[in-house]
């Protein structure tokens, strides 16, 4: 579970992150770099689609300033992977309630903007 988001950090099992992260299959993957910064593309997301979650849940910032790539979202589809892009804030309340309902669930995390 994500104890705590602001801008900028997020805390997991008590430790904080202050870069982008993913979260696969319960692990965090910190410092997550993406091709663009503010536009996530399908070649950003390769350890998420290995894996093959149920579902994944993006959270595009602070402000939603990062863009989903409409690319991501018929990867997602074509490997029967729900995609769900909210605002970090927003996005980490749902990646919590997913994970707690023990769905299978990746989050792709941008902290800042």
């Amino acid at each position: 579970m994500i104890e705590a988001y602001r801008f900028g950090e997020m805390v997991i099992e008590g430790r904080a992150y202050r870069r982008d992260l993913k979260i696969i299959e319960g692990r965090v993957h910190p410092d997550w770099w993406r091709k663009e910064g503010h536009l996530l593309q399908p070649e950003d997301l390769e350890d998420v689609w290995a894996a093959r979650p149920e579902i994944l849940v993006v959270g595009t910032g602070a402000s939603g300033v990062m863009r989903v790539d409409p690319r991501v979202k018929e990867k997602a589809a074509s490997l029967g992977i729900e995609l769900e892009a909210y605002p970090t804030s927003r996005a980490v309340e749902r990646f919590n309630q997913l994970q707690a309902q023990g769905r299978r669930v990746a989050g792709a995390f941008h902290l800042t903007c």
